[in-house]
């Protein structure tokens, strides 16, 4: 928890914050090359800033958060930039495992992380394993994941399982998303305007925010302005 006093826009209203924010970290390479930095520097910003993102949604009250770390379609990327990535993911885990249980933050993995490297996995392991009964905060990283991978996964569950789903929540249940409500509120980075195979199934009445913004660039007020702006919506889920 933050020793700082929290600081919201006068706009901002408190009372009416999303219950699951998901975010799409969008930008990390050419944010880097834009600097004359090798990409690996861009995806190391990104980290300190997921950091201190975590830490406003946290300090706002927001209890759930999912950031789209590493995708299906990113093995295509360079090797090196791939173990880079790894890299950081691993020691941001192992140094932050007792932050994260002393904020009472419950982090949890949506995608195929059994498939990465060994070290990463294990690190992934132990940070769940230390959290698991922590209930304050939950934050849910999709590493190795793809929506329609995930799709196909809950399916072949239910074929296994040989039942036949009456309704769509039964089939929720299948995902790795099982134990998080839905997100309210996706926002995505950089400016591309595309879900890019993220939270296929759990976004069907999301509301989205896209910014031009790179993601290590992207600030505390600039999640507050995009919280002011779902804020102004009013979500109908098909009624009138």
């Amino acid at each position: 928890m933050s020793d700082g006093k929290l600081k919201v826009l006068k706009q901002l209203d408190l009372t009416r914050l999303p219950t699951h924010i998901a975010i799409i970290m969008d930008g990390n390479g050419r944010w880097a090359t834009k600097r004359g930095l090798p990409r690996n520097m861009g995806h190391k910003a990104g980290c300190e800033n997921l950091k201190r993102i975590i830490q406003h949604i946290y300090d706002l009250g927001i209890k759930y958060a999912t950031f789209f770390t590493f995708s299906t379609e990113n093995w295509k990327r360079p090797k090196e930039e791939i173990d880079g990535i790894f890299n950081i993911v691993r020691q941001y885990l192992d140094e932050d495992a007792e932050q994260f249980v002393s904020r009472g933050a419950r982090v949890v993995v949506s995608g195929d992380y059994k498939k990465l490297p060994k070290d990463l996995v294990n690190s992934i392991s132990n940070i769940i394993k230390k959290t698991e009964k922590c209930d304050k905060f939950v934050l849910n990283l999709a590493i190795n994941y793809g929506g329609r991978d995930e799709i196909l996964m809950g399916v072949n569950e239910a074929i296994k399982q040989g039942k036949a789903l009456e309704k769509a929540e039964d089939f929720s249940k299948l995902l790795y998303s099982k134990d998080l409500p839905d997100p309210d509120f996706v926002i995505r980075t950089s400016g591309e305007m595309r879900v890019s195979n993220f939270m296929l199934w759990q976004m069907a009445y999301s509301e989205f925010y896209f910014t031009p913004v790179y993601w290590p660039s992207f600030s505390e007020k600039d999640l507050q302005r995009a919280l002011i702006d779902f804020q102004k919506r009013k979500r109908r889920f098909g009624s009138l």
